[in-house]
């Protein structure tokens, strides 16, 4: 009988630490590596590679800078057997969204975030409006259902003429509007195409409203047209869903030659537009083009997002939409939630309408493009194989193409053992990836904060293979 082959060192080591763990309490801290090393006399590598099997394991927690800790014990599951029968087998809608709406763990470097850090927060408005709206006892009262007179105002001022309060729908943030929008536009069981790669919130309401998202490849230009007549042709659809400005991930602004001709095509299928522009002030080079919205009000249905360009808690958005789609988000809204917070819609147009508003936009887009240019020259010198799909000119992505033979998934792995946030380009795309991505955030840390980041991505994947 042939010999059982001896366990790798590291492997021996961890059940060791495995052991001593038991009668530590959760939050002590486990010895330096160096203490390891000396104590148990293996290599360093050793024992990083024994740690990392813990850690993957749930056992211990590495707080980059300051040591390894005990992780906080599991209670026991409960036994939910009888639940998975009674509900029956289902897709779950939100497979690889969910890490995107989850903040980075206590020690991890956030290079996933898609929103700014708090240095670049309008909290001090909020603070501030919030302390004088709260006093007036009738924020704590009913709403209207289509949301504030004064915040519908707001919006419609921005897109402009077409477009007036009355067709203007407030909600409790973005992913409530996509909801909504997608419900009243289209029936469950129909195709709704969306440009590829793109927003994976967007393709997860779809999907748990019983609508197929059908992918149209876009490009550094946005959506091709050519590809988005096929895909109208071919699929019956009366919906497209895109991010026109600094589109997530990949940055792409749609063309001023495109504009009109996805316009066009959408007219000629007798379909919607539903325009995401959660990106709307984060432009930090050349000029913003206007919505799509502005130039075709009645055939554009708009979603207008407010927190990456105030805070993440201002849960606060706008839906655009004219006769019976806007009839029909109406309804819905009502039967949803009845009405948004008064308070949060007075808070959001005092800091809208602030006159420290356009000062605060400024320095954000100008600290963005510091960090845009800070992670580019970072991931220059420490990983030239990882190359930018384009160079953005707003927003908070980077959108970089993996060598041939990488896998977006296990880079994403190494990088969160490595202490570091990032996502695997492939939960981007509706349908098949077109190739291996990282989509990485610069707007969560500051420049040293990307230095760091970056160089722990790069040691991290210098040990692939």
């Amino acid at each position: 009988m042939a010999s059982r082959s001896p366990q790798p060192a590291h492997h021996l080591l961890a059940q060791q630490l495995k052991e001593q763990l038991r009668a530590l309490e959760p939050g002590s801290r486990l010895p330096t590596v160096r203490e390891l090393v000396a104590r148990y006399g293996v290599s360093p590598v050793t024992v990083n590679k024994a740690l990392s099997q813990l850690t993957q394991q749930g056992l211990v927690v590495v707080r980059p800078g300051s040591g390894t800790y005990v992780a906080e014990r599991r209670p026991a599951q409960e036994d939910y057997g009888w639940q998975e029968v009674a509900l029956g087998q289902r897709l779950d809608p939100t497979a690889g969204i969910r890490d995107l709406m989850v903040p980075a763990k206590a020690g991890m470097i956030p290079l996933g975030e898609a929103y700014p850090d708090r240095s670049l927060t309008a909290l001090k408005e909020i603070q501030a409006a919030t302390r004088r709206v709260a006093r007036r006892l009738e924020v704590w009262d009913w709403a209207p259902a289509e949301g504030l007179e004064s915040l519908r105002s707001v919006v419609a001022g921005e897109l402009g003429a077409g477009v007036t309060s009355r067709d203007v729908q407030i909600t409790p943030g973005a992913q409530a509007a996509l909801s909504t929008v997608f419900r009243a536009l289209a029936a469950p069981g129909s195709p709704v195409l969306m440009e590829s790669p793109t927003y994976p919130g967007a393709v997860g309401v779809a999907r748990s409203l019983g609508l197929h998202p059908v992918p149209v490849p876009a490009d550094a230009e946005g959506v091709r047209p050519d590809l988005l007549q096929e895909a109208f042709a071919k699929s019956g659809a009366r919906v497209f869903y895109c991010q026109p400005l600094h589109a997530n991930p990949s940055g792409a602004v749609l063309s001023p030659e495109r504009r009109r001709a996805v316009l066009r095509v959408v007219e000629a299928a007798g379909a919607f537009v539903v325009e995401n522009d959660y990106a709307r002030g984060l432009t930090f080079e050349g000029e913003a083009p206007p919505p799509l919205a502005a130039l075709e009000p009645a055939r554009v249905v708009y979603v207008r997002p407010f927190s990456k360009t105030t805070a993440p808690g201002l849960r606060v958005a706008a839906v655009v939409a004219k006769g019976p789609a806007g009839s029909r988000i109406r309804s819905l809204r009502v039967l949803d939630d009845h009405f948004v917070s008064a308070l949060l819609q007075e808070v959001a147009v005092d800091v809208l309408t602030s006159p420290s508003r356009r000062a605060h936009l400024q320095r954000l887009q100008a600290e963005l493009r510091r960090r845009r240019d800070s992670a580019l020259e970072h991931l220059r010198q420490a990983l030239p194989q990882l190359r930018p799909w384009r160079i953005p000119t707003g927003s908070v992505f980077l959108w970089l193409r993996l060598p041939e033979g990488w896998d977006d998934a296990e880079v994403s792995r190494r990088a969160m053992l490595a202490g570091v946030q990032v996502f695997p380009g492939r939960i981007f795309f509706p349908g098949e990836p077109s190739g291996t991505f990282l989509r990485l955030s610069y707007a969560a840390v500051p420049p040293e904060g990307l230095e760091e980041g970056i160089h722990r991505l790069a040691e991290a994947l210098r040990a692939r293979g």
